[in-house]
């Protein structure tokens, strides 16, 4: 077996078979491509204007990058696994198209500080794409808000019915959380946005470098400010993937109450052809599957955090191999994310609920209970514990005669609590209930159009 012609000159003797196997990375770390060959074109220029490197060969150097990204875009690029991974295949096919300059390229840099740098860059670019998926999907939310700013359904705590509130501010909780999911990230990219160029194997370098020319032209912030930590932090990748895994748990929540209000049990709402599928065996069923998959894809992300602090949590300065792990970890829950904010978009905006199911289950449960109790606060002046007590006891007399609370008459009401008068029936329908809760962050429609108004203007 031959040597490794890119640093094959302390060796005698190429690697064994497992070993190559073992060490490639080009299956996966090929998606690094336009990152690699956009950080050495800026590489190659600071090296001519520092003349370290003659400007004929920077300019042969970036005219051979140019064609390799063209080749590897149009699917005519062989990738090899004995060039182990992105950064050789790019550099031994530069040497085959430009010959002896190609060697220059690597001039007062390391595979550590261009992985480094390849995968900031990558990542950077990979939350640009999902900050716009998420607004994608905060502008579904808000249009089905918008559109039910008073449809009734009831708000659940454990899983029990609770108070009534409106399914338009049900959906503005998810543009809430998805808008904490965008400042996750945005403030991910900050501390992503250094350059590690130019920090080389570790230590730095003695050729005569401009760093910040590198990292300008990459769109960077600033070069970072310590070689050991350039090539060595991958608190970036983790702090992404930290953001991901949240953000995926969000979709997961969504996806869940989806699955649940399609179900036999709710009724709250149908997805069409589009999101569901049949069974092989019966015919009546319509499966929730995407929201399934969406459910589930959230352990694919969160696992992929995971397997990122393990492989760092034990690792001493500088560099070693171990990191060649981050990639797969940080690509797969990128793709999972991507994915199911695609599919949660497009449920969002397929989803059609069904009313008077939603409101009919809004009634059941004495949803309007608080409403008699802050009642009885308001108008006889009883202290909340003392008028939580008096509900209590209405509606384990209602339960007990099989109605609702709003059926119960005057006079039964009476025969627990005497103060009470008919002004207090007023306060039990459903809509009197979703409309009293008007205090800021409340369900009352008028809240619920005034939120709708808001996230517009955001979202422009």
């Amino acid at each position: 077996m031959t040597t490794n012609r890119m640093w094959g000159g302390r060796f005698g003797r190429g690697p064994a078979a497992i070993m190559e196997e073992i060490n490639a990375s080009i299956a996966f770390d090929q998606r690094l491509y336009a990152q690699d060959i956009a950080a050495s074109k800026a590489h190659a220029r600071m090296l001519a204007a520092r003349q370290i490197i003659a400007k004929a060969d920077a300019e042969a150097i970036t005219a051979g990058l140019d064609r390799i990204k063209a080749e590897i875009d149009q699917g005519t690029f062989t990738f090899s696994r004995s060039l182990e991974d992105i950064h050789m295949n790019v550099e031994a096919r530069l040497k085959e198209l430009i010959g002896e300059p190609a060697g220059r390229l690597h001039t007062a840099r390391s595979r550590n500080d261009q992985v480094a740098t390849d995968l900031r860059l990558w990542v950077r670019d990979e939350i640009d794409a999902l900050d716009q998926a998420l607004k994608g999907f905060q502008v579904a939310l808000v249009n089905q808000a918008r559109t039910h700013a008073d449809t009734i359904m009831p708000g659940f705590t454990h899983l029990q019915t609770a108070q009534p509130i409106t399914f338009g501010h049900h959906m503005l909780a998810y543009v809430e959380m998805a808008a904490r999911d965008r400042a996750r990230f945005a403030a991910a990219r900050v501390r992503t946005n250094e350059s590690p160029l130019g920090a080389a194997a570790l230590a730095g370098t003695s050729f005569p470098i401009d760093r910040q020319q590198t990292a300008k032209e990459l769109g960077f912030a600033g070069p970072m400010r310590n070689s050991l930590d350039a090539v060595s932090a991958r608190d970036f990748a983790l702090e992404f993937l930290g953001a991901a895994a949240i953000c995926a748990t969000h979709l997961s929540r969504l996806a869940e109450e989806i699955v649940l209000w399609c179900s036999p049990g709710f009724k709250f709402v149908r997805l069409s052809d589009a999101f569901t599928t049949g069974s092989s065996i019966m015919p009546q069923k319509r499966n929730p599957d995407a929201a399934e998959l969406v459910r589930a894809k959230s352990a694919r992300v969160t696992g992929a955090l995971m397997t990122l602090l393990g492989v760092m949590k034990g690792l001493p300065l500088t560099y070693a191999k171990d990191m060649q792990e981050d990639k797969e970890a940080v690509f797969d829950a990128a793709d999972n994310l991507a994915l199911s904010l695609a599919a949660m978009t497009g449920m969002v905006e397929d989803l059609q609920p069904d009313e008077v199911a939603m409101r009919r289950a809004a009634g059941e449960g004495f949803s309007t209970a608080t409403d008699l109790a802050d009642w009885l606060v308001r108008a006889l002046k009883k202290p909340f514990r003392e008028a939580h007590h008096v509900t209590g006891r209405i509606v384990a007399m209602a339960e007990a005669r099989g109605c609702r609370l709003e059926e119960l008459s005057l006079k039964e009401l009476q025969s627990v609590e005497p103060g009470i008068t008919g002004d207090a029936l007023s306060v039990l329908s459903l809509d009197a209930s979703v409309a009293s809760r008007s205090s800021f962050g409340g369900t009352a429609p008028q809240n619920v159009k005034a939120q709708v108004e808001y996230w517009q203007e955001q979202l422009k």
